[in-house]
């Protein structure tokens, strides 16, 4: 199957550049490198096209008819290679975990340092503003036309913040704040945001919750790397991808504490892992994978997820296969 990805990097001399650049929309084959090669661009209305073909010809297992697409959107410290091995990794776990749905990734040129995110904000705040022109603004043209494929975004990292900031952007547009367009599920892992972002009277994330269904909070507590972020504000403003949702928590948001499960996850266990691994081994985890299936599917509950245990008010992640009767239910309800 070939990768889809909306690509906020500039192109000098036919090859893609650190630097931001206007949107371009790209097909890349299976088994090929992403490239800015002229043969993998698309048109903006033609790329949606193909992806919600592709989308739609894989639904299943939802609420809906249409089919589903996630974005991902990727962090600081990546190069071309990664992207497409965790977009790859992704699409082929949440397949073998049961999702019917298209990852699509949104690429946008980060930093290679790990311990230089602060200097990525600029970036990632001039980035998001392409993910609302290139991406949103595609997402209302489609919506508005009749496109009933339902839209899902993942952050990993700093592309939490890059999600965040460009609900805001979006709502700086006449046109955009205007339209009734709509998000359905957003799950950010490894959220390089701060707790108190995620509150209730957060104004900086009411334009997101405003548009969306749901947003899952994936926190592992053993994050060096968020911990690194954290240090560098000297304390102020903990990471939501480590520390969790606030007590004050937007009542849209629901947090997953992964940090005694990651605690006992032996790292050889995993074949596939791409990037620091504390801060990334999200890809490639299939018990994450079917938790995140689950989410993106809307079908059961969020406290009720087999793959969740609840210790108190706390949702705990858990190794659990799926309801055991899941396919007859489906089944019945095609009936």
């Amino acid at each position: 199957m070939p990768i889809f990805i909306l690509s906020a990097r500039g192109i000098s001399k036919g090859e893609f550049v650190p630097e931001p650049g206007r949107p371009h929309y790209l097909e890349i084959p299976d088994g090929q490198m992403i490239s800015a090669d002229e043969k993998y661009r698309h048109k903006s209305l033609d790329w949606l096209d193909r992806v919600q073909s592709v989308a739609d010809g894989r639904a299943g297992r939802r609420i809906g008819e249409a089919g589903d697409v996630l974005i991902l959107v990727h962090g600081y410290n990546n190069t071309l290679d990664e992207i497409r091995q965790r977009h790859e990794t992704l699409q082929a776990d949440l397949a073998a975990e049961g999702w019917r749905g298209l990852v699509v990734s949104f690429d946008w040129p980060a930093g290679r340092n790990p311990l230089n995110n602060l200097g990525d904000r600029s970036d990632a705040a001039e980035t998001a503003h392409y993910l609302v022109s290139g991406g949103i603004g595609l997402i209302i043209k489609g919506q508005a036309r009749g496109c009933q494929t339902n839209i899902h975004l993942l952050g990993h990292s700093t592309g939490a913040f890059v999600i965040m900031d460009a609900f805001i952007a979006a709502d700086k547009r006449g046109e955009f704040y205007r339209n009734d367009w709509r998000i359905g599920q957003v799950a950010f892992v490894a959220g390089d945001v701060s707790a108190s972002s995620l509150s209730a009277d957060s104004q900086w994330a009411e334009p997101m919750f405003r548009r969306i269904m749901r947003l899952t909070n994936y926190q592992n507590g053993f994050d060096d790397v968020l911990g690194v972020s954290n240090a560098k504000r000297l304390g102020a403003s903990p990471r939501a991808g480590r520390v969790g949702l606030s007590e004050r928590a937007h009542p849209k948001a629901v947090n997953v504490d992964c940090s005694g499960y990651f605690n006992a996850l032996d790292p050889e266990s995993q074949s596939s892992k791409v990037g620091w691994w504390n801060h990334s081994w999200h890809f490639g985890n299939r018990v994450f994978a079917r938790d995140l299936a689950m989410t993106l599917e809307g079908r059961i509950d969020r406290n009720y997820l087999p793959t969740r245990q609840k210790h108190g008010e706390n949702l705990v992640l858990q190794d659990a296969p799926r309801p055991v009767h899941e396919a007859k239910w489906l089944a019945m309800n095609r009936n």
